[in-house]
């Protein structure tokens, strides 16, 4: 097996070929996160918040990032006892058990699946803005083709790819703060120059549990994050890199967001009353307080970037998805040819990804309630594996661990915190949300259940407790 292979993270029992290829460094996984992630990804949900918070919507990112970071913690100490490619499945089958290990991959596997296909409906959605003469269900089923070609070409060539596509976001994003700046300066405020943290006044006095409502909707942003630690099998330098890279992306996008949203919120004419009163302008609320304040050219290059990045936001969490599939397939709970690789690359698995996440992305640009229907579940998949991955964490250092010293804030205080605000985030959730999530976790136990007495491949993990 060549250096270039991931001969040392496969457990005993690994299918034989079931391995991937080691070529990412550090910038490729804060690269794949970030295009996950997307920079600008508040520019959608600005209104929301601003109208929820009572003003405060910096605040509620700062807020969402530290809540979210508790999340991130638990992916770090997990990465480095298990580095493998199926990321929360493969945690909870040292942490909880391998039945609790297929449920986590199960329901992550619905957000891996469902986070891309809306990706591609914004990508579509925005050019059929540009150019309407060509149905959005094309161009969706155009950026689906163009991104799946690229992962099945490999990892490393898609990662090139896409920080040329994130030097683009990053540089409208510079053009946004640097354009807001540069108007504040000149023109002032229209809010007052505390409002994105302390609230605008004009829904009543500062309200805690205003800013706690919006972080459940806020918490939605940093979905994607997580999808680093998928690539673990495929990273050069060991886990631990894996580890400060999930760290590292969700305090920089944290940074931004709250960056940029403080920043539009004084550019906001449109008071946080107004916009709780008219649901209908919050969607565009971004988009008007930049036209308002710094010139049409500016809607249309957030516009076209956002057109662009939502495609490569959808690469990486395709990329995502077909690796959770390897992994689950390797391990004996999905078909066996799920786990077959060329050269490297989980290319079945990717295709089989890449077809749910058309046909779901296709129904819904061709539905005027598409996305709404697709919006509505994308979260709760996620939310139920980061749940059980703190659960892991309990379970791993604090249960089922022999020897070695437990740090009670870092295996318990940490993960038993992170886990009450996920399932904090559930029950906030909607009804439509909440029942899909049930239906799908159903045929899971189903599936669960018809593989009883089916051997699985055992694995060990590190033996050393993450730091």
């Amino acid at each position: 097996m060549s250096a270039d292979t991931a001969d040392t993270a496969n457990g005993p029992g690994d299918l034989e070929g079931a391995a991937l290829r080691r070529s990412l460094g550090f910038r490729d996984l804060v690269v794949y996160g970030l295009l996950f992630i997307a920079p600008m990804a508040p520019v959608g949900i600005f209104g929301t918040l601003d109208a929820k918070s009572h003003g405060a919507v910096a605040l509620v990112y700062v807020v969402a990032t530290v809540a979210m970071g508790f999340t991130a913690f638990s992916y770090a100490q997990m990465v480095q006892v298990a580095p493998r490619a199926g990321s929360v499945f493969a945690y909870a089958r040292v942490g909880l058990g391998n039945e609790a290990g297929f449920v986590a991959g199960w329901m992550a596997m619905l957000d891996y699946l469902l986070i891309p296909a809306v990706a591609y409906l914004f990508s579509g959605i925005a050019m059929n803005s540009l150019v309407p003469s060509v149905s959005r269900w094309v161009w969706t089923a155009l950026a689906v083709a163009i991104t799946t070609l690229l992962n099945l070409w490999g990892v490393r060539a898609a990662a090139r790819v896409g920080f040329l596509v994130l030097a683009m976001e990053i540089v409208v994003l510079l053009v946004f703060v640097v354009s807001a700046i540069v108007v504040l300066a000149r023109d002032g405020a229209e809010r007052g120059w505390l409002s994105p943290l302390s609230g605008d006044g004009t829904q009543g006095a500062f309200a805690l549990s205003a800013v706690v409502g919006a972080v459940s909707v806020a918490v939605l942003s940093y979905l994607g994050f997580d999808a680093i630690a998928t690539f673990a099998e495929e990273v050069t330098g060991g886990s631990a890199k894996v580890a400060r890279a999930v760290l590292f992306c969700l305090a920089l996008t944290g940074v931004l967001f709250v960056a940029q949203t403080y920043l539009v919120a004084l550019l906001e004419p449109t008071t946080s009353a107004r916009l709780a009163a008219d649901p209908a302008k919050q969607g565009s609320a971004f988009y008007d307080a930049v036209d308002a304040s710094v010139g049409g050219w500016l809607h249309d290059l957030v516009a076209v970037s956002k057109a662009i990045g939502a495609a490569f936001a959808a690469l990486a969490g395709q990329a995502a998805a077909g690796r959770l599939v390897f992994a689950m397939a390797r391990d004996r709970r999905l078909p066996k040819a799920l786990s077959r690789t060329d050269s490297g690359v989980p290319r079945v698995a990717l295709l089989v990804a890449a077809t749910i996440t058309l046909v779901a992305a296709v129904w819904a640009a061709s539905r005027d309630d598409g996305m709404d229907k697709l919006v509505s579940v994308v979260d709760i998949g996620a939310l139920t594996a980061f749940t059980m991955l703190h659960a892991s964490v309990v379970g791993y250092f604090a249960v089922r661990r022999r020897g070695g010293p437990v740090s009670w804030w870092r295996h318990v205080l940490v993960p038993v915190v992170g886990a009450a605000i996920t399932v904090a985030v559930i029950v906030e959730a909607s009804g439509t949300a909440q029942a899909v999530g049930a239906i799908w976790l159903a045929i899971g136990l189903a599936v669960l259940v018809a593989q009883r007495g089916r051997p699985e491949p055992p694995y060990t993990p590190h033996g050393s407790h993450a730091d």
